[in-house]
């Protein structure tokens, strides 16, 4: 292997050792019990985030540097499309919660 494949191999493991540290933590603290309630769902909301700009960042390689003006399209489409999807989502879910009560 070459020195561009060794550190391509190198993002990309570093990329998937952070994602699955951020999918384990939820799941560990949800799991076991160890938060309830608001502090969880804030966990898990961080994590998800977080985990959101690792997907970016190491699988995607996605930076300001290379072409700002389209990396922030993509960036705000994206952001557009996860405010839909969770949006909708979530007004799915209370509307059920609201009709089933």
């Amino acid at each position: 292997m070459n020195h561009s494949s060794e550190r391509a191999a190198s993002t990309y493991l570093t990329g998937f050792v952070l994602a699955v540290i951020l999918t384990a933590i939820p799941f560990a603290l949800v799991w076991g019990g160890l938060l309830t309630g608001p502090a969880v769902y804030a966990v898990i909301a961080v994590a998800a985030v977080i985990q959101v700009l690792v997907h970016l960042i190491f699988f995607l390689h996605l930076d300001l540097k290379s072409t700002p003006g389209e990396n922030l399209f993509f960036l705000g489409f994206a952001a557009v499309l996860i405010f839909i999807m969770v949006g909708g989502s979530l007004w799915i879910m209370i509307d059920l919660h609201h009709r089933m009560m």
